[in-house]
This record gives structure tokens, C-alpha cells and sequence, in this order.
């Protein structure tokens, strides 16, 4: 049974490692259904050739038991009829074992996304512990399991003794009918049969899925206190800090960069550094910082700038000075008023223009 103090759904964290454990959510049931239903679908559909070739093979035992191959030798004889028992064999029944084989394949690894891992068949002591044996032996899921087992035990009983009381009345009819007619008839009784048994079977298995799901999710489930143990060690792992730190500065320059539009000037040295402010008389106390950088980045905001016909003036002094002192979004130190002020003022003039 669970803890009952793990009332917390199960991290993303929680759940790649259990999935590396090879615990994952899997049902049985459905792999079992999606066969029968393959298989039955494959039986209807090579019935015919099945028929043909078990036709073939009872002709043929019939010649060597009249003795249509006489003066052949029995070991040769022997010898054939082991070739022609394995023909037969895999010729009407290859074609159903392929296609479950097939079906089985394919639902397991539909249920488990491509998983494939090593890891549940690493020897534990807990596998052979004779107490852990009577835990599990006991546990809600092996109640579950052989209620589910009696279940389908007792459906399939009752579907095949339905099944007999509705053809019994129709064998003494058989004796009235050729061979093919009742057997084409007792074949589709017996398909109406097996349909049923399919209906019944899925709908086990639905249930099953269900129920697998709410017993994983509900042993994946986490305390309080292991969220927050799993949060501390992800946060102490120098990698994850490190990329986290990462993802953070390309978010800040990709919202950095974005501003640089709707600047009023970049002030730049030559090449290394770069400051776009914004002064709107209206709306800010003074220039306000939109974007800074230095080298490679120095250089974008420059671009940027000049794709977007914003005036970029070299001033080596107050280029260094501006990025060393300030802050994005944030307004430019006092110290620094006149010497942005001279640069504002100039190109107001310039366009101009008094914003």
C-alpha cells in the first residue's frame, strides 16, 4: 500500500527515473486482447487456405494408408511425412503465429514508448525474500489480479456453455447435411462465439488499463518532503545551475535585444561596447537604459540599431562608463545627465525633432 503522506502527483524528475528503472505503465490485459483480436482476424481471414492445406494433408496420409506410394520404403515414407507434417504446419498456422507475433511486439511497445531496459532483470534480493513474497502475495494488486483472473474464467465458461446449448439441437441436424454445409455452419456459430468472447475480453481490458494506470500513478505518488528534497538536489547540481543560468541570460537578451527598437540613441566605442537609451520627456524622470553589451553583443545592438534607422554615436569614455554604471531598464546614474544630455540635445537638433 502507498504512504498515505504521498498525496503529491510525481515529478517530471520522479517519473524519468522510474522510467529508466524500467517502471512504466503497462497493462497485460491489453497486449493479451490486441493478440486475440489479431489472431482471430487472421484465422477468418486464412481460414480458407487453412482448410486447404489440412485437406491436402488428410489426402495425403489417406494414400499412404491405402497404400498409394506402395513400394516405397518406410523410412523414405516416414522421412516425407514429417516434411509434409511441418509443411502443413507452418503453412496454416505460420501465418497466425505471425501475425500475434506481430500484434504482441507492437502493443508492447506502443504501451512502453520504445523502452527497452536492463534494469528489471538485475538480480534483487527482494525478488527471492520469502517475506516480501507473502507481501506481494497478499497485496491489493494480487487480490486485484486473481479477481480478474476468475473473472475472465467465468466469462469465457458461461460464453462457451451458451455457445453448446445453441448448437447441441443442430448436431443431430448435421447427420441430414453434407460435410462442408455443417461445417461452414458450426464455423460461424463458433465465430459469433469467439466475437463475443473478443466484446467481453475488451472490455476486461479497458477496465484493466484503467486500473493500472490509477496503481501507477498512485505509487509514483511523492511527499511534500520529497519534492522538496528533489528540488534541493536539482538545484545543487552544478549542470542543472549551470543551465538554468544559461537559458536565463539568452531569455534576458532575447527581451534586451527586443527593446533596442525603441531607442533614441546608441552610444558605442569603436567596437567593444554598446548602450541604447530612451528619453521621452513625457513619460521618463531621465534616460533609461534599453539594451548593453559588450564585443559580439555590442555589436547586435548596433545592427539592430541601424536596421531600424536609430542614431549610434561613438563616445568612447561615456560608452565604457554607461555600461560599467547602469543597469537594463533602468534609468542612467545623475552623474551621467550632461554628458547624455549633450548627445540627446545634439540629435534633436540634428532631426530636428524635440521628443
Amino acid at each position: 500500500m502507498a504512504d498515505s503522506s504521498k498525496t503529491e502527483k510525481a515529478t517530471p524528475k520522479k517519473r524519468r527515473d522510474e522510467r529508466k528503472k524500467g517502471n512504466i505503465f503497462f497493462s497485460n490485459d491489453a497486449v493479451s486482447v490486441v493478440v486475440l483480436l489479431a489472431s482471430f482476424f487472421a484465422l477468418y481471414v486464412t481460414a480458407g487456405l487453412m482448410v486447404n492445406q489440412l485437406y491436402r494433408f488428410l489426402r495425403y496420409c489417406l494414400g499412404l494408408a491405402v497404400g498409394g506410394d506402395a513400394g516405397g520404403e518406410v523410412p523414405g515414407q516416414l522421412s516425407e511425412l514429417v516434411v509434409q507434417v511441418l509443411l502443413t504446419f507452418v503453412t496454416a498456422a505460420g501465418p497466425i503465429m505471425a501475425v500475434a507475433l506481430v500484434a504482441g511486439i507492437a502493443a508492447t511497445l506502443f504501451q512502453t514508448k520504445m523502452l527497452l531496459s536492463a534494469e528489471p532483470l538485475k538480480p534483487k534480493f527482494s525478488r527471492i525474500s520469502p517475506l516480501q513474497g507473502i507481501k506481494r502475495l497478499f497485496s491489493l494488486r494480487s487480490i486485484i489480479e486473481a479477481l480478474k483472473g476468475l473473472l475472465k474464467i467465468g466469462i469465457l465458461l458461461y460464453l462457451i456453455y451458451q455457445f453448446l446449448m445453441g448448437v447441441v439441437d443442430s448436431f443431430t441436424k448435421y447427420l441430414y447435411t453434407d460435410l462442408a454445409t455443417a461445417a461452414a455452419h458450426l464455423f460461424q456459430e463458433g465465430f459469433q462465439m469467439v466475437v463475443q468472447i473478443s466484446i467481453a475480453f475488451v472490455v476486461l481490458a479497458g477496465a484493466d488499463i484503467f486500473y493500472q494506470w490509477w496503481e501507477y500513478e498512485r505509487q509514483l505518488r511523492m511527499s511534500k518532503q520529497e519534492i522538496k528534497e528533489e528540488f534541493k538536489q536539482m538545484e545543487g547540481d552544478p549542470q542543472v545551475k549551470g543551465r538554468i543560468k544559461e537559458l536565463q541570460r539568452k531569455m534576458a537578451q532575447s527581451r534586451m535585444m527586443q527593446q533596442v527598437p525603441g531607442a533614441d540613441v546608441v552610444i558605442r566605442n569603436p567596437t567593444h561596447y554598446a548602450v541604447a537609451l530612451r528619453y521621452h520627456a513625457d513619460s521618463d524622470q531621465a534616460p533609461v537604459v534599453l539594451a548593453k553589451g559588450q564585443d559580439l553583443i555590442a555589436a547586435r545592438i548596433v545592427q539592430i540599431a541601424e536596421e531600424h534607422k536609430i542614431a549610434v554615436v561613438e563616445n568612447v569614455p561615456l560608452a565604457r562608463a554607461l555600461y560599467a554604471s547602469t543597469e537594463v531598464n533602468r534609468e542612467i546614474p545623475p552623474e551621467f545627465y550632461n554628458a547624455v544630455a549633450e548627445v540627446l540635445v545634439y540629435l534633436y537638433r540634428l532631426n530636428g525633432t524635440m521628443k
